[in-house]
């Protein structure tokens, strides 16, 4: 049996309406497509992603920066407690298949890099503007699509 796929969904703990709206459909579309969802387990990006996900029927993990699994958003099903602070983004990016980052500061940014050093493809929608491999998306929909063919070849 083919082992899942993970996508993680990387953003921001504070992002506009719009951003959220966005992480919530590619959240739902994820699961809509069987992939496992994961997710630094906070608020925000997150948060929307999360919900997104879980409340169509996928499974969600997130990997928190926290030594409590209790500070996982509700929609997180299996919350990783690492006491790691942003030093989790590096296990969030080694455990993804394919990443979308959606918005974001710096946090978002250091998730991208470790990807992009692993070879880890990354589907932006209104992130950083970075040369080189990162797949430019401009709806949750392509998003997704992108993330799913990057992670079939």
């Amino acid at each position: 049996m083919e082992r899942r796929k993970i996508i993680a969904v990387i953003g921001g703990a504070e992002a506009a309406n719009e951003h959220l709206k966005i992480a919530e459909e590619v959240g739902a579309l994820i699961a809509q497509r069987g992939a496992i969802l994961v997710t630094g387990g906070m608020g925000g990006i997150m948060a929307a992603a999360s919900k997104g996900a879980h409340e169509a029927g996928g499974l969600v993990i997130g990997i928190l920066p926290t030594l409590d699994r209790e500070s996982a958003n509700t929609y997180v099903d299996i919350p990783i407690a690492t006491g790691m602070h942003q030093a989790r983004n590096f296990i969030i990016a080694r455990s993804c298949d394919c990443a979308i980052a959606i918005d974001g500061k710096y946090g978002t940014l250091t998730e991208i890099a470790y990807c992009l050093m692993y070879n880890v493809p990354v589907v932006g929608v209104d992130t950083w503007q970075i040369q080189g491999p990162i797949v430019h998306a401009t709806s949750a929909p392509e998003a997704v699509d992108v993330a799913f063919r990057s992670i079939a070849q």
